[in-house]
C-alpha cells in the first residue's frame, strides 16, 4: 500500500526490517557494523606500532593516555548512535516519516551541542585529568599537546556517528558500515606518511586523526542529508520534546557504556599489582577482543532498528523472533572467534613479543576465558532489546551490575591468587549477569503483545 505524501516532497522509505528474512537483516547489519567497528580498532592497533617505531616511549605513552580520554567520548557517542537509532527506527516502522525526518535533525542538533560541551570541559580540565590518569613530565607534555589538536574535532566525531545511526535506522547498512570504514582507510594511508614521510612524529598522528574525522562527518551527511532525505529543515519548537524522545533512551544508553570503562579500569588496577609484564597481557588482550569479537561488539546497534520498526509496525511475533535469531547469531560468531584464538595463540603470542606472565594470561584467554563472550553476546543482544523496546533503564541496570557486583568482588577474589585467576573471576561475573539479562529480554519480548501503545510515538 502506497503512502500519500505531499508533492514535492520526498517518498516515504518502505520499513525494511518488517519483512524478509529476520537473520538476514541480523548478520547485513552486524557485519556491516562490525566491518567498520574492527577497522577502527585495527587502525588504532596500527597506529599505536607507528608510534612505538619512533623509538621513544614517552610518545606511545602519550598517544594511551589521549585513548583513555577519547574512549570515553567515544562511549558516550556510541551510546548517542543506539538512542538515534532505536527512536527514529521506531518512526519509521510506524509510517511516520515526517516526525522521523524531524527527529533525525533534532537528533544531529542535540550530538553537536553534547559534543560542543564535552569538548569544552575536557579542554578545560585538561591538565588535572591527566595528572589524574597518572600521565607526568614529558608524557604530560606530550598527550596534552596531542588532544589539543584533537579534541575540537570531537564535534565531528559525534556529528559522523549521528548520521551513521540515521543510516541504520533506516536500514542502509552499507552506507552506515561506510561512515566508519572510510576514515580507517584514511588513517591506515596517511599515518606514515604524515608521521615518517613528514617527520611530524606525534604531531602527524593528531592531524591524521582531525582529517580523519572530517571524512567521518562527510561522509555520514552525504548519505544521511543528500542520499536518504533523512534531515528535515530544524523546527526550534519542536526540538525540546525531541531531545526529551531522544535521551529517553538515548541517557540511560550513554549511562551503559560509560559501565565499561569503570570495570576495565579495575581489572587494570588489580592486574597491575602483579608487574609490568600482566599489564602488557592485559593490553594485548584488550587490543585483541574488539577484532576478534568486532561483529558481537556491533550486535547492539545492529539488532536495535531491526527490533524496533517491528515494534513500530506492531509485529510482536517477529520482534520475538528477531530476539532469537540475535542470540543464535550470536552463539555462531562467538563460537567462531574462540575457535580461531585458541588455534592462533601461539603466534599471537610470538607476534606480540610476551613472556611469562603476559604469555601464560594470552594463552589462558584464548584457550578458555574467552568462551565468557557467549555471555557479554548475550548482555550485548538483551542492551538491543530494552534500549528498543521501551526499558532503556533495564540496560543501565544489567550494565552497571556486571561492571559493579559481577566484577568488583570476583576481580578482587581472583587478584588474591594471580592475573589469570583475575580474568577469570571478570569472566564469572560476565556469565552470571548476562545469562539474567538474556531471560530478562525474553520476558519482556513475550509480554509485548499485552502492552498497549507500543510505538512510543508521543502525542503531539
Amino acid at each position: 500500500m502506497s503512502t500519500p505524501h505531499t508533492s514535492g516532497k520526498p517518498a516515504a522509505p518502505t520499513p525494511r526490517f518488517v519483512t524478509g528474512s529476520l537473520l538476514r537483516h541480523i548478520v547485513v547489519m552486524a557485519g556491516t557494523g562490525a566491518i567498520g567497528l574492527v577497522a577502527i580498532f585495527a587502525v588504532d592497533l596500527i597506529n599505536l606500532l607507528y608510534i612505538s617505531m619512533l623509538g621513544e616511549q614517552a610518545i606511545a605513552a602519550a598517544v594511551g593516555f589521549a585513548g583513555v580520554v577519547g574512549f570515553f567520548h567515544l562511549s558516550v557517542f556510541i551510546g548517542m548512535l543506539i538512542g538515534i537509532a532505536a527512536v527514529v527506527s521506531r518512526h519509521i516502522g510506524a509510517q511516520r516519516m515526517a516526525e522521523a525526518r524531524g527527529l533525525a535533525t533534532s537528533s544531529l542538533v542535540v550530538c553537536v551541542a553534547l559534543a560542543v560541551a564535552m569538548t569544552a570541559a575536557t579542554l578545560f580540565w585538561l591538565t588535572p585529568l591527566l595528572h589524574l590518569l597518572g600521565a607526568e613530565g614529558r608524557v604530560l607534555e606530550l598527550a596534552h599537546r596531542f588532544l589539543c589538536i584533537t579534541l575540537p574535532s570531537t564535534v565531528l566525531l559525534g556529528v559522523g556517528m549521528a548520521c551513521s545511526a540515521l543510516l541504520r535506522s533506516v536500514g542502509d547498512a552499507r552506507r552506515a558500515m561506510l561512515v566508519t570504514l572510510v576514515p580507517a582507510l584514511v588513517t591506515a594511508v596517511l599515518d606514515p606518511l604524515f608521521i615518517f614521510g613528514f617527520g611530524m612524529g606525534l604531531d602527524g598522528a593528531a592531524t591524521v586523526l582531525v582529517i580523519a574525522r572530517v571524512v567521518l562527518a562527510g561522509v555520514g551527511v552525504y548519505g544521511a542529508w543528500h542520499v536518504q532525505k533523512l534531515l528535515a529543515p530544524l523546527n526550534l519548537k519542536r526540538l525540546r520534546a525531541d531531545a526529551k524522545a531522544l535521551f529517553a533512551v538515548a541517557g540511560p544508553a550513554v549511562l551503559t557504556n560509560v559501565a565499561t570503562p569503570v570495570s576495565a579500569a579495575f581489572v587494570t588496577h588489580s592486574v597491575a599489582q602483579f608487574g609490568p609484564s600482566a599489564v602488557a597481557g592485559q593490553a594485548t588482550i584488550d587490543r585483541l577482543v574488539p577484532v576478534a569479537f568486532g561483529l558481537i561488539y556491533s550486535l547492539s546497534g545492529a539488532v536495535g532498528p531491526v527490533l524496533a520498526q517491528n515494534l513500530g509496525a506492531n509485529r510482536f511475533d517477529r520482534v520475538q523472533a528477531g530476539l532469537r535469531a540475535s542470540v543464535g547469531f550470536m552463539v555462531a560468531a562467538v563460537a567462531a572467534a574462540w575457535l580461531l584464538l585458541a588455534l592462533l595463540q601461539g603466534p599471537l603470542i610470538s607476534l606480540f613479543s610476551l613472556q611469562g606472565v603476559a604469555a601464560d594470561m594470552v594463552h589462558a584467554f584464548c584457550s578458555w576465558i574467552a568462551a565468557s563472550f557467549f555471555f557479554m553476546g548475550a548482555l550485548f543482544v538483551a542492551n538491543a532489546a530494552f534500549n528498543n523496546l521501551g526499558h532503556p533503564l533495564w540496560s543501565t541496570g544489567f550494565n552497571w551490575a556486571r561492571a559493579t557486583l559481577g566484577t568488583l568482588p570476583f576481580a578482587w577474589w581472583g587478584a588474591q591468587y594471580g592475573p589469570v585467576e583475575v580474568l577469570a573471576g571478570q569472566a564469572a561475573g560476565a556469565a552470571l549477569f548476562g545469562s539474567l539479562a538474556l531471560w530478562v529480554a525474553f520476558r519482556l519480548t513475550h509480554a509485548l503483545p499485552h502492552r498497549p501503545n507500543q510505538t512510543g510515538a508521543s502525542a503531539r
